[in-house]
């Protein structure tokens, strides 16, 4: 995901929203503008930040729990999606939806819910030998 991430940064695709932080970026075809980085937002987020969760909770011992390490990939997911969609433009052929959400946050849900019930499945069940 990172590495994908930062492709879409490369190329550019997929940019952010019109700020006036300093660190905006004016992408070539999304207008004259500063934009966010949300492509370098999400390759931190979902790439690096979750990898990092991830890595500590196997090092503590999480591949005993089946499920456990999935439904935390899941709504680690899913939670760094949303907090990134705040900051990207939405696609232009769906704009916004209702409530102010964009198709990647509505899409993030199933994401979380489905980790959430990982999660709460592998916690009601006994610990593995492994």
């Amino acid at each position: 995901m990172f590495f994908g991430r930062l492709a879409n940064f490369i190329k550019p695709e997929l940019w952010g929203r019109e700020t006036d932080a300093f660190w905006g970026m004016v992408f070539p075809g999304a207008g004259p503008l500063p934009r966010h980085p949300s492509q370098l937002y999400e390759a931190g987020l979902e790439g690096v930040a979750l990898l990092v969760v991830l890595a500590i909770l196997v090092r503590l011992g999480a591949l005993r729990r089946p499920g456990l390490v999935t439904g935390a990939f899941g709504m680690g997911y899913g939670l760094a999606r949303i907090a990134c969609e705040f900051f990207r433009q939405p696609d232009a052929q769906l704009g916004f939806l209702f409530g102010g959400a964009t198709m990647g946050m509505l899409l993030s849900v199933p994401l979380l819910v489905l980790g959430a019930a990982l999660i709460a499945w592998s916690a009601r069940r006994r610990l593995s030998a492994a």
